[in-house]
């Protein structure tokens, strides 16, 4: 299997914990056992090579850049649907660090291309297919971390041919060359060149040769100063899908509690936690690429909120590893809300930030108490949520639920990463399942 650490930054609020209160997350540190390992870490976080200083995103740019790819989701899985469920041990390790899909993809990974290898710093995104990276020569390209990557440097560089099956389904053959366009809900872009190179996952040996990418030479948007997008979608043009002959059809990440802590994305069918708990995989024929999955519920205090299952049913859930804040269709939100807000009575409320409209001001407070959050899916499966997975902490005066409604009851529901954090999420591809797995980063 191959590993990628991934790091993230904490909130230094302290919590009191019981039964039905959540702690505070410490910071995790991952090992890889019999994998080589790579680092992650968040591209905001003081340990991000992409952070130019004063650099960083406010809180609200972050949540309105969340919403841009929201609203992205939304458009595409929009429209009439039937939901169905669609019916070894060996692995990667990557290094990756926060980044943008949509403004707002917050993880990326250290890969290496071409021969020699040039370590190259890539979103990486489980909403997406297609991989890419920026290529000399360009045409309008942004400013990344590293030097662009010339392919005219790597000898096991080819250009995909105009019939090859690739260019078929991913592009448009151009002057005899196979071009590729791809335009994200915010109309960042990149258009350029597919291509074929040797990757390497991890420090050494663990190479996909023949690997399929995009050479991108026209490229505009919030992409951070990332080097490109790796795409971890179920398309066969995916990295998962790329790397399933090799390691195994599956991949599995923890984004760490903060910052400064330390993650993993794993790519291989490699077997999981053994207490993680399982909920079944479901398909969307409209968007076939996305990982959907039945959230049933929803737990405040232990006590579980009242929703009826069909209003999380009708619309979907979609689980996201680009998305920063859960979305849920706006019945159910509302009794979240009212839930949590039941609890947090002592606390002076503090005004809306962004999308999030449930704040609380803890100035002077050495501990808070937060009633604890759980979300149930089919199956069984249940993520009790950390502090990290409840509130959104821009500042001791400002810390909110961290939940958004879809303004209605039909959008696609998201599992955002905030929400995700922590935990090890297993997508076993092989057994059309999602697992979750408590403190995974450990």
């Amino acid at each position: 299997m191959i590993r990628l650490v991934l790091r993230g930054c904490c909130c230094d609020l302290s919590l009191l914990s019981n039964s039905n209160t959540t702690a505070i997350t410490g910071v995790y540190h991952a090992a890889a056992s019999n994998s080589s390992a790579l680092s992650v870490v968040h591209r905001h976080g003081p340990c991000s090579p992409l952070l130019a200083r004063g650099g960083e995103p406010s809180h609200a740019e972050i949540l309105d850049r969340d919403q841009d790819r929201v609203d992205s989701i939304h458009r595409m899985t929009a429209g009439p649907w039937t939901a169905g469920q669609s019916s070894a041990s060996k692995g990667v390790s990557l290094p990756a660090h926060r980044g943008l899909r949509l403004g707002t993809a917050n993880y990326i990974v250290s890969v290496g291309l071409g021969t020699p290898r040039r370590d190259l710093l890539v979103v990486f995104d489980t909403g997406s297919d297609l991989s890419w990276v920026q290529c000399k020569p360009c045409n309008n390209c942004y400013k990344q971390h590293d030097p662009l990557f010339d392919p005219s440097q790597s000898t096991t560089y080819s250009a995909v041919p105009c019939g090859a099956q690739e260019c078929l389904d991913s592009g448009t053959c151009s002057s005899g060359k196979c071009r590729y366009e791809v335009v994200y809900g915010d109309m960042s872009q990149t258009d350029g060149n597919l291509a074929r190179d040797t990757l390497t996952l991890g420090p050494s040996s663990d190479q996909l040769q023949g690997f399929v990418f995009g050479c991108g030479d026209d490229d505009t948007g919030l992409f951070g100063r990332a080097d490109g997008l790796f795409g971890l979608g179920r398309d066969r043009v995916s990295l998962a899908s790329q790397a399933a002959a090799r390691y195994g059809a599956g991949f599995s990440y923890c984004l760490p509690s903060s910052w400064r802590a330390e993650g993993y994305l794993s790519l291989g069918s490699a077997a999981a936690p053994p207490h993680a708990q399982f909920t079944a995989m479901v398909t969307r024929s409209d968007t076939p690429s996305f990982y959907y999955l039945d959230l049933v519920g929803i737990k405040v205090a232990g006590r579980t909120v009242r929703v009826a299952p069909a209003v999380f049913k009708a619309p979907g859930t979609v689980i996201d590893s680009g998305t920063v804040i859960t979305r849920l269709p706006s019945r159910a939100y509302s009794a979240l809300r009212s839930s949590f807000a039941g609890f947090m009575r002592r606390y002076k409320r503090a005004p809306a930030l962004s999308i999030l409209d449930t704040c609380y001001d803890f100035t002077g407070r050495t501990k808070v108490q937060i009633p604890s959050v759980a979300l149930l899916f089919d199956g069984g499966a249940t993520l009790n949520l950390g502090f990290g997975g409840v509130l959104y902490v821009a500042n001791r005066s400002q810390a909110c639920l961290a939940f958004a409604s879809n303004g209605d009851d039909t959008s696609v529901g998201i599992l955002g990463n905030m929400q995700q954090k922590t935990f090890a999420v297993v997508y076993d591809l092989a057994n059309q399942k999602i697992g979750f797995g408590a403190k995974g980063c450990s």
